[in-house]
């Protein structure tokens, strides 16, 4: 069973973490709306992650495409942050790094899986 690079989980760990930061500045009218479900579904995305990994390769598939819907999730909430204006340039900057990374992570893996 081929276990996912430490690189993925790190990564998605890292940005979990740095949203923190985001979101213990957001103002109070996003921060229990917006604010939460960002985090909520950054924690959903890592907990597929970890969950994902344990499974015989034969079922990752389907488990890696919903990491990488909720993923798409987060993305889209992020976006919608940065639009409001609740996230600077400079942080989106950084959190589309991330994503990016992360993303072909995502990507890397689900065609990894399909080819078991």
């Amino acid at each position: 069973m081929k276990n996912i690079k430490p690189e993925l989980y790190l990564s998605l760990y890292k940005l979990t973490k740095y949203l923190y930061h985001i979101h213990h500045n957001t103002r109070k009218e996003y921060k229990y709306t917006l604010g939460d479900n960002i985090l909520s579904l950054a924690w959903k995305c890592l907990d597929k992650v970890v969950l994902t990994n344990a499974l015989p390769n034969k079922k990752k598939v389907p488990k890696i495409c919903q990491a990488s819907a909720v993923f798409d999730q987060l993305k889209l909430r992020l976006r919608m942050a940065h639009e409001l204006k609740l996230i600077s340039h400079k942080q989106y900057s950084y959190i589309i790094q991330q994503n990016e990374e992360i993303g072909k992570m995502l990507a890397g893996w689900l065609n990894w899986a399909e080819n078991q």
